[in-house]
């Protein structure tokens, strides 16, 4: 079990980047959450299989369609069993 803590910056907020990273997630059996943070970008806390979750990390270095990731920062995180992936609000 892998468990990652990503920072996503750019034109990430208005562009589906939650809903995206929900459906990519449940994809990939990856439990966690993504959020919108104030200062525009999205944080997202991810845990699954080490291949799904560097699969899901690659995905997240490009985004939806509509969105430019212009960074990524990703961080080992402690794995906190999540059930699921949720799109939490501020």
């Amino acid at each position: 079990m892998k468990a990652v803590t990503i920072q996503v910056l750019g034109k990430v907020q208005g562009v589906w980047f939650r809903a995206s990273t929900k459906a990519k997630a449940q994809e990939l059996n990856i439990s966690g959450s993504v959020r919108n943070m104030k200062d525009g970008s999205v944080f997202i806390e991810a845990e699954g299989k080490e291949k799904n979750v560097d699969q899901f990390l690659e995905w997240c270095k490009v985004g939806p369609e509509m969105a430019t990731v212009t960074e990524i920062q990703i961080r080992d995180s402690l794995v906190k069993h999540f059930v699921d992936f949720k799109i939490l609000r501020l």
